[in-house]
């Protein structure tokens, strides 16, 4: 590849695995966080991003895996940029592998953000080529053979469940709010009114426990919101409207920094491949 270019796109056959190949020089991922598990293989260059508090550099050959709603960035971090290929599976794919492989019960977690394998490597470039030429035998015995060594070498199991009980009741019920509330949301004066305390409290505890102040946790809903849309076949133009963004500009800039390419490319990825 020779510019900047990003191909997003599914297999048909494994319409909980979303793919990611790209080359990136100046975009710049904003802090945001994915319902699934992210897995990036990098081919050249450097991989710069934020994650829980610090910056990882993830270079030729290392595998870069960020767990379900962890809030991380991704930027060059060479002038050259970097090209890599990821996959987004969705946390029952990971637990049903898991399961396989008679992994007790609890949360799948990978501790480290950057590690190099290179037979997991492998396995992982050999599933996405799969994907892009819709080998479906292929595809579905690499992934599961990717995912293994994965779980095998560098998971490990936690207990506990969606997170909401830690929550503290305010950042809790203040989330709750912000999910109901797409089209109009309150200032946060008035998100924190309607949680019993003052706007500054509620933005320390929200960033504190979710990674990003009230504004750009809607934001991220709403991207989350748009591409369950965009898969059911809604144009661009309208799910920006039906979820509170000003215009589909408005969309495709949010949606890029945080998937990568616009709702477009997306929606091209997605056809034929609905989720269940």
């Amino acid at each position: 590849m020779g510019g900047e270019v990003a191909h997003y796109f599914r297999h048909p056959a494994l319409p909980e695995v979303d793919l990611l190949r790209a080359r990136f020089v100046t975009h710049r991922f904003s802090r945001h966080t994915h319902p699934g598990y992210t897995i990036g293989l990098i081919e050249s260059g450097v991989e710069e991003f934020e994650h829980r508090g610090g910056v990882e550099r993830a270079g030729p050959g290392s595998i870069a895996v960020v767990n379900p709603d962890v809030v991380h960035t991704g930027h060059a971090g060479t002038p050259e940029g970097w090209t890599y290929r990821v996959l987004y599976p969705a946390v029952a794919v990971v637990e049903e592998v898991a399961a396989e492989l008679g992994a007790p019960r609890g949360t799948v977690s990978f501790p480290a953000p950057v590690f190099v394998d290179p037979s997991t490597a492998r396995a992982l470039r050999a599933f996405h080529r799969a994907g892009e030429v819709g080998d479906t035998l292929a595809a579905s015995t690499t992934l599961r053979t990717a995912l293994a060594g994965l779980l095998t070498r560098h998971a490990r199991r936690v207990p506990g469940d969606d997170g909401s009980a830690a929550l503290p009741p305010v950042v809790r019920d203040a989330r709750d709010i912000l999910h109901a509330s797409l089209l109009e949301p309150p200032s946060l004066e008035e998100l924190a009114a309607s949680v019993g305390t003052r706007p500054f409290p509620l933005l320390r505890a929200f960033r504190t426990t979710l990674g990003l102040p009230p504004h750009a946790y809607l934001n991220q809903v709403r991207v989350r919101a748009a591409r369950a849309l965009l898969d059911e076949g809604l144009r661009p133009a309208e799910v920006a409207a039906r979820i509170g963004f000003a215009d589909q500009a408005h969309l495709t800039r949010h949606f890029k920094r945080t998937v990568g390419v616009p709702p477009g490319a997306y929606q091209s990825a997605s056809k034929g491949t609905r989720r269940p």
